[in-house]
């Protein structure tokens, strides 16, 4: 979509939060989306963010999705993000944890359609084990696994174009391909 690309190229959303505790300026998605209303305005598009729950496991994710659709042509573009509920965070009830969860996801959700890179931000300052787990990817590997024909496996493999580099991913739908062929 053309209309994307020259969103993507014109989009200033700078960092003008900052976290005093960590030293670092950060964006959150309501900066992102301050920044993106004038542009979809020019461009005649529509932005809509939504949020759905998921359990993996034992886990709860909010998946949050972005969809631009333009005006004229209604073609639509999404972006999705997953991001993992906590247990329990101090200070926080449960609504407040989804809540930050749901913010969370939105802002890479929005970061993805947008090309919006923070590979200066908070998350890139954390390397511990719980910061670099990539939940798409793991959401990505369940649904390789769980596919039961070839079928939902090619289906599953299209919807989860971002990977289609990844060799983790790649490996994954080749085994379970000679899995199912082997049935």
């Amino acid at each position: 979509m053309e209309k994307l690309t020259k969103i993507q190229s014109e989009l200033k959303a700078p960092k003008s939060l900052h976290n005093d505790f960590g030293k670092y300026n950060y964006r959150s998605a309501e900066n992102i989306l301050e920044a993106v209303k004038p542009l979809l305005e020019k461009y005649n598009c529509t932005l809509v963010l939504s949020d759905d729950v998921e359990m993996l496991g034992a886990r709860v994710y909010v998946k949050a999705t972005a969809t631009l659709t333009d005006n004229e042509t209604k073609v639509r573009v999404t972006a999705q993000a997953f991001a993992r509920e906590e247990e329990s965070k101090k200070g926080m009830d449960a609504s407040q944890v989804t809540g930050a969860c749901s913010s969370y996801a939105r802002k890479y959700a929005l970061g993805g359609l947008f090309c919006i890179d923070d590979g200066k931000d908070a998350d890139a300052l954390n390397t511990s084990k719980q910061y670099t787990e990539d939940p798409n990817l793991e959401l990505a590997l369940q649904q390789v696994r769980e596919a039961n024909d070839m079928l939902t496996l090619e289906r599953v493999y299209r919807s989860w174009g971002a990977y289609a580099r990844n060799s983790e991913f790649l490996n994954a739908c080749g085994r379970r391909k000679a899995e199912l062929n082997a049935k």
